[in-house]
Parts: structure tokens; sequence; C-alpha cells
């Protein structure tokens, strides 16, 4: 197993899919990785996918629709059975041929993309999974390593000059604009980058939490290359 992951006391690593959804997060623990070499090849399955606009969702449907060689078709079934595991579990999978995502421009001090490390927020209990099988994988950071943005005194005083209310609606204003799900690294934080193949449980804010939630982020894509991934 990679030492970058088990050496981690922010990551258990698991060996099955059982184990995956089972395990409890605790302590400073709140990403699981089911860590798995796998073989077949995923960039023939990109290559004969059709990329609609800057993401498109793919469907087990177009996947199987594909003519793959013995190497396609490992990869294909893998994928096949990855999404059949997440559904079954109740899980709500969607596989993405990734050019990019959207960007946040709009201030210069702030942004709430996805490429900007930051946490997910849940109504109800929930954890979000993701497998990047290829292309740029995705960075986690542990909290310890990281400050929420809105604390940070210059970013706060400048969010305080956008907000037209009264005091007390301030803290309500950050949440609703997602500026309290983003973080700012310290200077010797140290990210994790995910890998290809593994198959991840993040940790998300939400009522029943009982750990602070997975600080993650997209990466910004290799140039001309399209990420294909599986997440929910």
């Amino acid at each position: 197993m990679s030492n970058t992951f088990s050496d981690s006391s922010q990551i258990a690593m698991v060996s099955t899919f059982s184990e995956l959804v089972n395990t409890d997060f605790k302590g400073e623990m709140n990403a699981l990785c089911w860590y798995r070499n796998l073989d077949g090849d995923f960039n023939e399955i990109v290559a004969r996918l059709s990329l609609k606009e800057n993401i498109t969702e793919v469907s087990p449907e177009d996947l199987i629709a594909l003519e793959l060689s013995e190497k396609g078709n490992i990869a294909r079934d893998i994928i096949l059975n990855d999404l059949q595991l997440l559904t079954d579990f109740g899980a709500s999978p969607s596989l993405n041929l990734l050019k990019c995502y959207e960007r946040d421009d709009e201030f210069d001090f702030i942004s709430t993309d996805v490429y900007s490390f930051h946490v997910d927020r849940s109504p109800i209990a929930t954890d979000t999974f993701l497998c990047t099988y290829h292309g740029a994988a995705s960075d986690i950071v542990s909290n310890s390593q990281a400050e929420q943005k809105i604390l940070i005194p210059e970013i706060r005083a400048k969010l305080k000059e956008l907000y037209d209310g009264p005091a007390e609606g301030f803290e309500s204003f950050l949440k609703e604009n997602y500026f309290d799900l983003h973080y700012q690294l310290h200077a010797d934080a140290e990210p994790i980058n995910l890998g290809l193949g593994h198959l991840w449980r993040l940790a998300v804010d939400h009522p029943k939490q009982q750990v602070l939630p997975c600080i993650h982020r997209a990466p910004i894509e290799n140039e001309g290359e399209y990420r294909l991934l599986l997440i929910c």
C-alpha cells in the first residue's frame, strides 16, 4: 500500500467495498481509501466516448454500447461494477467525462469553485464517494493544515464590504453564498493526491457528522487530457 496514504492520520485504508461503507470516521480520520491497482485500459474508454459539453455524464448504457478491446472490456466491467455497488448501497453515483469545471472568478480574493480547497455540506447524513479512472486526480489536505477563508481577517473584511444588510445576518450571508466552505492552506501544508483507481469515501459536513469534514479540491486538468471520474 502507498506510504503516502497509510502514513497519514487523516486516511484509513480498507480492502473491500463493505469495509469502505461500514468503517466509521473518527478522530482526525475523515477519508477512507479502498486501495486498488486496476487492470484495464481506461484511456480507451475515454477515447471512445464523446464529450458533448465541458462535463458529460456517461450512463451505463453509453458504456455498454462501446466497442472495446479486451483491456477496454476489463476497464468497463470495473466501472460498471463500481456503479452497481454504490447504487445497491443507496447512493446515486455519476460517471463524468470532464474537460473542465466552471470557474468562479467573480472576486480576486475568494473563489467558490471546486478547484478551491473546500468541504461538502449536506442537510442529511451522507458521504462523498469518488474515484478517478483517468486523468488528473483530486487532492485532500488535513484540517490542521488549512484555515477557513472567512476567518482570515483581510478576506473577512472584504466580505463585509460585499455584504449589504444587518450585522446579525452576516454569518447567514457567508453560508448562503458558500464562502464558509472554502479553505486556505497553511504555508507548510502538504496536500495528498488521491491517485488513480482507488475508491474514496470523504466525510461531509452534516448535522450528525462526528468528525471534521474532509477538505478537498478538483485538480487542474492536464493539457489535452480528459478526466473520467465517478462521484456521488
